[in-house]
C-alpha cells in the first residue's frame, strides 16, 4: 500500500485553530445582517480557512475541525432553533455541521490517498456536491447559510447566473489557488486562475450579450400591479376590511396577496364576495381538508368571478412541524397577465421545487409566507436572503408575502424594489412587476447533482480503500508490539 506524502509539513494545532477561528469568523461577518450586503464578500475567508483545515495529518482530526467550525458557524445563526425546538435544535445544528466534517474529512483523506496536487481538484466538486445533498435530497434537507446566499443584495447577476451552488463552486475553486499555491507547478496555477477569471467573463456575457437589456419582457410589456398585506393570523372577520384599506391606497392593484396560514380553512364565502365585488384577485394562503384529520398548505387564487380559479399545495412540508401533506404535482396559474408560479414559504428554498415551476413557464413567483413574529430578527432577516438570489437565478420576478417580517417586491434582477418592517403587522407595501417572457434554470442546477455523484463515488472508494488497508495496518501493529 502506498499513500502520497500530501505536504512537507502539516499544520500544528495553533494554525488549525487560527483557520477555524479565521472560517467562523468570516462566516459570521458575511452572514451579519443583509443591511450590509458588501459584507457577504468576505465569505471568502470560509472557505479559505476550510481548505486549509482540510490539510490535517489524518482524516479524524480534520473531521473533527470541520464539525466544531460548523458548529461555530451554524449554532449562533440559527440559534432561533432553540426558540422552536429547545434542546433538540443541538442536534439539528450538529447535523448541519456533520456536512462541514464530512467535507474536511473527504478532503484529507483524497490528500493523504493520492496527495494535495491531485486531490486539491476535488475540493470544489466534494463542497459542491455535499452542499446539494444536505440542502435539497435528504430528509432534514435545508438549503439556508449556502455560501450563495451570502450575496442576497449585491448587483452581481453575471456570477449568482450560474446559480447559489455555481457560486460556491468558483468560491471553493479560488480558495484552492490561494490555500495551495505551494503545491502546485506554476503552469497549474495558472490554468486554474485563468479558468477562475475566465468564467466570470463568461457568465456576463452569457448573461448581459452585446449591451443589450438583461431580460427580454412579454408582449404586452404591461407590469401587473400587485399589493401585499403582512399580517399573523388575523380573524376572518377583519381580512375585507384590511383588504379594502389596501386597494384604498392601491387603487390599480389587480393582484393582492396574503401570507401563508392566513385562513384556517378554504376561502370563506365573504372573501369570495369581497373579490368578485371589487373585481380582483387575490391569492391567500390557507388549509384544504383532506379527510377528518389532515390538510393540504395551500395558496389560494380567488378571481374576479369570485371562485378559487387556482391553487397550489406547499410542495416541502417543513419537518417536524404539522404543516400538511406533500403536494401531489405543481402546475402553473395562466392569469391574465402571463405564466404565474405560486410556491409556499418554505419551498422557495428548494431550487428543485422552483426549478419545476420555471420549466413549466412561470414568468412571475409568488411566495405566500409563514414568519412568526416569536423567532425573531434575524430568523426574518436569513429568510429574507432567499428570494433575491432565487429572482437572480432564473430572471423572473418575486413577489413574496410573510405573516410577520420582511415581505418583498423582487424585480427579475434580484434587486428588492419594495419591502415590509419587522414586525409590521398590518404593513402594506405594492409593486408593478414586469413579467420576463421566460426564465432560465441557472448552469450549476446540472452541475450539482455531478458533484454529489462523484463525491458519492470517491467516499466510497476511500472507504473501500480504508477497509482493505485494515489487515496491512494490524499485521504492523502487531509487527511493533513483538518487537518491541
Amino acid at each position: 500500500m502506498h499513500i502520497a506524502n500530501p505536504s512537507a509539513e502539516t499544520p500544528g494545532w495553533k494554525k488549525s485553530f487560527l483557520w477555524l477561528a479565521l472560517a467562523t469568523a468570516c462566516f459570521h461577518a458575511a452572514y451579519t445582517s443583509i443591511r450590509f450586503p458588501a459584507a457577504g464578500l468576505l465569505i471568502f475567508g470560509y472557505a479559505y480557512g476550510l481548505v486549509r483545515l482540510t490539510d490535517q495529518p489524518n482524516v479524524r482530526r480534520a473531521f473533527y475541525f470541520g464539525l466544531a467550525t460548523g458548529f461555530l458557524c451554524y449554532a449562533p445563526q440559527l440559534f432561533f432553533f432553540w426558540r422552536i425546538f429547545n434542546v433538540a435544535a443541538v442536534v439539528l445544528w450538529l447535523v448541519l455541521a456533520f456536512w462541514v466534517g464530512l467535507f474536511t474529512a473527504i478532503v484529507c483523506g483524497a490528500i493523504r490517498r493520492w496527495g494535495k496536487t491531485k486531490a486539491a481538484w476535488l475540493i470544489p466538486i466534494v463542497w459542491t456536491g455535499l452542499e446539494y445533498f444536505r440542502s435539497e435530497l435528504y430528509y432534514l434537507k435545508f438549503s439556508w447559510l449556502n455560501v450563495g446566499y451570502a450575496y442576497p443584495n449585491l448587483q452581481i447577476a453575471p456570477l449568482i447566473n450560474l446559480g447559489m451552488y455555481g457560486v460556491g463552486f468558483i468560491l471553493f475553486s479560488a480558495a484552492i489557488i490561494f490555500a495551495f499555491r505551494k503545491s502546485f507547478k506554476k503552469i497549474q496555477i495558472q490554468i486554474a486562475s485563468l479558468a477562475v477569471l475566465f468564467l466570470i467573463p463568461l457568465a456576463w456575457f452569457l448573461q448581459f450579450g452585446s449591451g443589450m437589456k438583461i431580460y427580454a419582457y412579454s408582449a404586452n410589456h404591461k407590469p401587473v400591479s400587485l399589493v401585499g398585506v403582512q399580517m399573523e393570523f388575523p380573524t376572518e372577520n377583519i381580512i375585507p376590511k384590511i383588504l379594502d384599506q389596501a386597494l384604498a391606497k392601491n387603487t390599480n392593484a389587480s393582484i393582492l396577496v396574503l401570507s401563508e396560514y392566513t385562513l384556517d380553512g378554504p376561502p370563506p364565502n365573504a372573501l369570495k364576495d369581497w373579490c368578485r365585488s371589487r373585481a380582483r384577485f387575490l391569492v391567500v394562503g390557507g388549509k384544504d381538508p383532506v379527510g377528518s384529520n389532515n390538510y393540504y398548505n395551500t395558496a389560494f387564487v380567488i378571481g374576479t368571478n369570485g371562485e378559487v380559479v387556482f391553487k397550489q399545495v406547499k410542495s416541502v412540508p417543513i419537518q417536524f412541524f404539522k404543516d400538511g401533506l406533500r403536494a401531489p404535482e405543481q402546475k402553473i396559474w395562466n392569469s391574465p397577465w402571463g405564466k404565474i408560479g405560486l410556491c409556499v414559504c418554505y419551498d422557495l428554498s428548494y431550487s428543485r421545487i422552483t426549478d419545476e415551476l420555471v420549466r413549466q413557464g412561470a414568468q412571475l413567483l409568488i411566495v405566500p409566507t409563514m414568519d412568526v413574529l416569536e423567532w425573531g430578527r434575524h430568523q426574518h432577516e436569513l429568510h429574507a436572503r432567499v428570494a433575491p438570489v432565487r429572482a437572480a437565478e432564473y430572471g423572473v420576478p418575486i413577489f413574496r408575502v410573510t405573516s410577520s417580517g420582511i415581505s418583498q417586491a423582487i424585480t427579475g434582477g434580484g434587486g428588492v424594489v419594495a419591502k415590509t418592517s419587522i414586525p409590521g403587522n398590518g404593513e402594506i407595501f405594492s409593486a408593478q412587476l414586469r413579467l420576463p417572457r421566460h426564465g432560465s434554470i441557472p448552469f450549476d442546477r446540472y452541475l450539482a447533482p455531478v458533484c454529489t455523484g462523484v463525491t458519492g463515488l470517491v467516499l466510497a472508494l476511500l472507504l473501500f480503500r480504508h477497509w482493505k488497508s485494515r489487515p496491512i495496518r494490524k499485521a504492523g501493529k502487531q509487527e511493533k508490539i513483538l518487537k518491541s
